[in-house]
């Protein structure tokens, strides 16, 4: 069976200094994956890779069979991935209502599309502030905006770089359900945090990276029976 998602034998580098070194690793359809590991080993430099914001050097990265190499960020978008990014970069001086509109497209024919609606739904918080600036938004409801931003595009994969990162406790179990809601409708799913037991519940297989290579990789199962793996790849 193809992959929704297939990173193979992946090398990139900034400019001189490589980083990734041989990074392999796969979605199907409807499976939540993690990339886990410390700061610095890489976790944001693969979804760069996979989002076409940096180009290998050698290796592949195939949506349904399609090659991603080489393509620029917006086609890799439309091919179905949706990025919720580290820091969540928001429209500042759009409101909220704009920065969801603004990326809101079907291009697959999704039968139950992400509408303005439904995203206010998941997030009942983003239409009291419907027409509130992105910069006059709290941390927690411009992640939100960020998630609802991505689903806008009705990806068949999203990618969430540190979504809780700097989030009160509150918000951050907001968001945990949220992706739980997300997975239980099907959608595929790529997370990185640093919040191990949420990552446990919530995810069908991990990835964990070191030093830009992939270390170890097996299910939640696995890694809670593997408490090694997390203290001396991760740091718990």
């Amino acid at each position: 069976m193809t992959a929704l998602l297939n990173v193979e034998a992946v090398n990139s580098a900034y400019d001189a200094s490589q980083v990734l070194f041989g990074i392999s690793l796969e979605v199907q359809a409807r499976e939540v994956i993690t990339i886990i590991g410390r700061n610095g080993m890489g976790k944001t430099t693969t979804v760069k890779t996979i989002m076409g914001m940096l180009v290998p050097s050698s290796g592949s990265v195939t949506m349904a069979g399609a090659k991603l190499n080489g393509k620029p960020t917006y086609k890799v978008a439309r091919s179905g991935i949706g990025l919720v990014p580290e820091g969540r970069h928001v429209f500042p001086n759009l409101s909220v209502r704009e920065n969801l509109v603004a990326t809101a497209q079907n291009r697959h024919k999704v039968a139950q599309p992400w509408t303005l609606d439904r995203v206010y739904q998941m997030f009942p918080r983003l239409k009291e502030r419907e027409r509130n600036l992105g910069v006059n938004l709290s941390g927690g409801e411009q992640q939100m905006l960020a998630i609802g931003r991505a689903l806008m595009t009705n990806p068949k994969l999203l990618i969430l770089d540190e979504a809780t990162e700097g989030l009160a406790p509150l918000i951050r179990a907001e968001i945990w359900d949220c992706l739980q809601r997300l997975k239980d409708n099907g959608l595929a799913l790529i997370v990185i945090d640093k919040n191990i037991g949420p990552l446990l519940r919530l995810a069908d297989r991990h990835y964990v990276i070191e030093k830009g290579k992939v270390v170890w990789s097996g299910t939640s199962q696995a890694l809670r029976d593997n408490p090694q793996v997390l203290h001396e790849y991760v740091g718990v």
